[in-house]
């Protein structure tokens, strides 16, 4: 009985929505609320009475009426909705005798999609872009296609390298940084700017600082914003730091914990003053559409991870330890985050300790800012780089206190 009832609800349910949209007179469509119920038990009762084999010739049934009221009905609009609800209503009548938990979720998703009519042909139509569209074509491909293909084991030169965990962290890249394109687009540019620039940092804060000064030297009046969006980035910087050392390996972000919270916190509050202001300001534009990531900048960012993990790997067998911190050193110039991750594989391949993973990952965050500290300089003049190169060496003063502390506590 509680089967039957949930039948009753989905055809009730999605035929509540139809018979709104059905219309009136001659030209209303075939299918209301009362075909809609009866489709729904008679999908259920076809399962209780014959299983899969009735409900697929009542299905089929279903499917032979609705294209005879198709045809006989549908002479200037070429839709098809109905038809195709009316059939989906016939199988989750079915699928409620079994599952009915399932069935009556999806038959909540199959009205909320029916309903939604005005506003996603409105989203698609005028407000998703073509290269918009592209790049959620990119994500699902990259997504749905090519991370089942990739091998999940370790290959290369001394075994460093393992293609389906580097294109998991490329696939992460892409979400984050489409995240935050859709908080631009949504909330326009007034605070566009700190979010592109918090966004921006999950894939590269050295780079969004050398945007946001670049964007400063443009236009002067937002330097407020662009401010906010270069020192926003440093948080970014430590929270995909604390998310990939936790992904790679749990015993090196505990290790690293207080230091990173230290620096966070520290990044979190420099942050907040300059956003304040940036929020208080009037919007002088409105947000554009654009690219919900750089797909070139992704990809050099799997070959930049790639290559520091050959590299750490070929030193620590060289040169012990000692090559670990040189090879770290010198990737966090590019990127700390290629750095942190190659040294917290070594830890999770049992190659190192957790302890000594913390020198070399201090290291490529202290090159990197010094990254950063020059990029300021040069490319947003005088009035950027005094705004926000202290907020860039308090953070990572506070990593590196952060371990102090963390030693004089042990």
């Amino acid at each position: 009985m509680l089967n039957l009832v949930v039948a009753l609800g989905i055809g009730l349910l999605i035929g509540a929505e139809r018979e709104r949209r059905k219309g009136t007179g001659p030209a209303r469509a075939a299918a209301g609320i009362r075909t809609f119920t009866v489709t729904a038990l008679a999908g259920a009762i076809s399962f209780i009475i014959g299983s899969e084999l009735l409900l697929a010739i009542s299905t089929a049934g279903v499917i032979a009426l609705t294209a005879i009221a198709y045809w006989r009905g549908h002479t200037d609009d070429p839709g098809l909705t109905t038809e195709i609800a009316l059939i989906v209503t016939a199988l989750l009548g079915g699928l409620s005798t079994q599952q009915p938990a399932l069935a009556g979720g999806l038959a909540v998703i199959v009205t909320v999609l029916l309903a939604s009519r005005t506003r996603l042909h409105g989203f698609v139509r005028s407000v998703l872009t073509e290269n918009e569209l592209n790049d959620i074509l990119i994500f699902a491909g990259a997504t749905l296609v090519v991370l089942p293909l990739i091998p999940d084991r370790s290959m290369g030169p001394y075994g460093a390298l393992n293609p389906h965990s580097i294109w998991i962290l490329v696939v992460l890249v892409m979400a984050i940084s489409g995240a935050g394109y859709i908080a631009v687009r949504m909330l326009g540019t007034r605070f566009g700017l700190p979010i592109a620039g918090l966004a921006s940092g999950f894939i590269s804060s050295t780079a969004t600082i050398a945007a946001m000064g670049a964007r400063v030297k443009a236009t002067a009046h937002f330097m407020t914003s662009a401010v906010a969006g270069a020192v926003l980035s440093t948080i970014a910087t430590i929270a995909q730091m604390a998310i990939v050392l936790g992904a790679t390996s749990w015993p090196t972000l505990r290790t690293l914990s207080v230091s990173l919270a230290f620096a966070g916190l520290t990044a979190v509050i420099y942050g907040t003053v300059f956003t304040v202001l940036a929020l208080r300001q009037k919007a002088a534009d409105e947000a554009k559409g654009g690219r919900a990531f750089d797909l070139v900048t992704t990809l050099v960012f799997a070959l930049t991870l790639s290559c520091i993990m050959v590299a750490s790997a070929a030193l620590q067998e060289w040169l012990g330890e000692n090559g670990i911190i040189l090879a770290a050193a010198l990737a966090g110039f590019v990127d700390t985050h290629s750095a942190a991750i190659s040294v917290a594989s070594l830890v999770a391949s049992g190659k190192m300790t957790a302890a000594d993973a913390v020198l070399p990952i201090l290291a490529g965050l202290s090159t990197n800012t010094i990254s950063k500290l020059v990029l300021a300089g040069t490319s947003g003049g005088r009035s950027f780089a005094v705004r926000v190169i202290p907020g860039l060496i308090l953070v990572v003063l506070a990593a590196w206190l952060g371990v102090l502390y963390a030693f004089i506590r042990a």
